[in-house]
């Protein structure tokens, strides 16, 4: 992808799109070797790069540009350096006027590429065979790692004179040097935390491409859909906070709490209530077991700071409670159809392999469908671990600091924190600690970085509202990444799309087939997870995607379609495990679909097509 093969054809050039007016100088928020440059004009301006609109869909704060840092750094050096996958060293982010653009780094020398597979093969061996034991320490070190990160004392002021007790314990160990080593600590804890990311994803990932791949050739007309069907119907952590709230829901009608539950009043409100019976403390105590650590799930997407956690706030887990309560009183089944699914997967599997000739090919098969079923619930699993549960403690670590500047008068707000990069935040604590130990006015209390955070917030408020490229660079021939196709959805067709938008027909929306079936029902077009509540039974959800926080809503929706994604995206896995039509990564499905709309969702083929436009109001 960084060495397109060109068919002359070209995206905007990252150096000839213009800087909206009112952002000038926007790249001064973000670290240098994030920012497109003239030192590597040459190889940024020939290689292909893709708006990543499915991890980070908006302008990045400047202290967001973390995820950047960690995904390269973390993704790229298992890749190239520590398992040496084969044909690609990883991916590069680099970011215009505050979104990111992500490109594959390919192999291209073919001894190098059968170099690399004998260390690949030896070592992401060494993974697959032990696979179970390798995931069960994995989980135990990075829940390890965000305890231990959740409690990392971070001091909120700066006292006056250090107390008799501090003084005692270890002088030398003042409020000052506990904040700057805090932060240290931190940031080690982060990085930390991205490598364990990695860990496991990326040859995760090649095992599901050495089914695929296998597939392929074997069966050269099944569909990428059929295959992920193969390895459905896994136990995934991001079915867990909505299971939980099932259970709640359950529980609140066995004790008869539902009028409670139900009262027009906020959800601490309720709870304070509970507890003044015995059957309402009972509800609370399970209440309060499924918030650690199910809750620590973002609202929307975790690698943004503005969105809470379900902790953070109640209201979006109630909302969804009280959905599952109404459908069992409705003797509606809050379940999803595990059992059918896992039948599917089995009888698919048996009639593919029973189109082998060898005993060799259907060994190769059970192999490559085993391993798949394997590695399928860590390629979920650590998203709940590192996106979503690291990321709540993550931010919430970084808000204390930005409290020690508020208290300073550095900032005015904790959260302005986000403002400065992560390479700012470290002078600034410096200055407001050698401050206080000086004595001295410094230059943050004069209004060095509230000014700036002033401007900043300007700027991305501009940004916020600026439409970047889906793309950048020359039209490749091919996509080779297979990776890029499977989860992020950039296909040859979505490829021509982006480049041709004036070509694609007003009524018929294509994308890729997520999952089978097909279904007419009327759009809910939806683009923050506060409208959820607006989506009605039966309603087929359209919206760029979906996030786990989200996953309560396809127990009452007809189908999905989203802008973005693959066939192993979160939308399409989702809907497959709740037997739902879906076609995801269509590139602008909310833009043509209008709510009310009656549409058809054909998830076999990846087509949406629009039958009926509502009636305008």
């Amino acid at each position: 992808m960084s060495n397109p093969q060109q068919s002359g054809r070209r995206f905007p050039s990252p150096f000839a799109v213009e800087t909206p007016a009112g952002a000038e100088g926007w790249q001064r928020m973000y670290p240098y070797y994030l920012i497109f440059s003239e030192e590597n004009r040459a190889h940024d301006d020939a290689a292909f790069w893709f708006r990543d609109s499915m991890h980070l869909p908006e302008v990045l704060l400047p202290f967001e540009t973390e995820t950047h840092e960690g995904w390269r750094f973390g993704l790229s050096v298992f890749n190239a350096r520590v398992f040496a996958v084969p044909p690609a060293f990883g991916l590069d982010v680099l970011m215009l006027n505050g979104y990111q653009y992500t490109t594959g780094i390919p192999v291209t020398d073919a001894d190098l590429i059968a170099q690399r597979a004998q260390v690949f093969t030896e070592r992401a061996g060494y993974y697959f065979a032990n696979w179970d034991r390798l995931f069960t320490e994995w989980k135990q070190k990075a829940e390890r790692l965000i305890v231990g990160m959740s409690e990392i004392e971070v001091p909120l002021t700066l006292p006056d004179l250090e107390s008799d007790a501090a003084f005692r314990a270890d002088p030398s160990k003042n409020t000052g040097y506990k904040i700057l080593s805090a932060f240290d600590r931190l940031m080690d804890a982060n990085l930390v935390g991205w490598h364990y990311h990695f860990e496991m994803l990326n040859i995760g990932y090649a095992a599901y491409l050495n089914l695929f791949a296998f597939c392929r050739e074997a069966f050269p007309n099944i569909k990428d859909q059929t295959i992920a069907y193969m390895v459905a119907g896994t136990d995934i952590l991001y079915f867990r906070p909505d299971d939980e709230l099932k259970r709640l829901a359950k529980l609140g009608l066995d004790l008869d709490l539902v009028p409670l539950l139900r009262k027009s009043a906020a959800p601490l409100d309720i709870l304070r209530e509970l507890g003044a019976s015995k059957k309402g403390e009972q509800w609370i105590a399970a209440f309060e077991k499924a918030r650690e650590p199910w809750f620590h799930l973002s609202t929307g997407s975790s690698l943004y700071t503005r969105y809470p956690t379900w902790n953070e706030d109640l209201r979006v887990p109630w909302r969804n409670l009280l959905a599952y309560v109404e459908k069992i009183e409705k003797g509606e089944s809050i379940e999803r159809p595990t059992a059918a699914l896992r039948e599917r997967r089995d009888r698919l599997a048996a009639e593919y392999r029973s189109l082998l000739d060898s005993e060799e090919d259907r060994a190769t098969f059970d192999q490559n469908i085993g391993l798949a079923r394997t590695v399928a619930a860590y390629v979920e699993d650590h998203a709940f671990y590192m996106h979503d549960w690291f990321h709540a403690v993550f931010w919430k670590k970084v808000r204390e600091f930005g409290a020690v500047l508020a208290g300073r008068g550095f900032l005015a707000d904790a959260n302005d924190v986000f403002y400065l990069n992560r390479w700012e935040l470290p002078p600034a604590l410096w200055d407001a600690v050698t401050g206080w130990a000086v004595n001295v006015p410094v230059r943050g209390t004069h209004g060095y970085w509230s000014r700036e955070v002033t401007a900043r917030k300007r700027m991305i408020e501009v940004l916020r509202n600026w439409s970047p490229p889906p793309a950048l660079g020359p039209v490749p021939d091919a996509v080779t990444d297979p990776i890029v196709v499977m989860l992020f959805g950039v296909t040859p067709d979505r490829i021509e799309h982006w480049y041709d938008p004036a070509g694609a027909s007003a009524d018929t929306i294509r994308g890729v087939p997520g999952s089978a079936g097909t279904i007419k029902g009327r759009a809910r077009v939806i683009h923050a997870i506060d409208e959820l509540d607006q989506v009605r039974d039966r309603e087929v959800l359209v919206c760029m995607t979906t996030e786990p926080a989200w996953t309560s809503i396809f127990s009452r929706i007809s189908a999905t379609v989203s802008d973005i994604g693959g066939v192993m995206c979160h939308s399409a896995i989702v809907s497959r495990e709740y037997g739902l039509p879906a076609v995801v990564g269509t590139g602008d499905a909310t833009k043509k679909i209008k709510t009310g709309d009656l549409v058809q969702v054909d998830g076999t083929n990846g087509v949406v097509t629009i039958l009926e436009r509502a009636t305008p109001a």
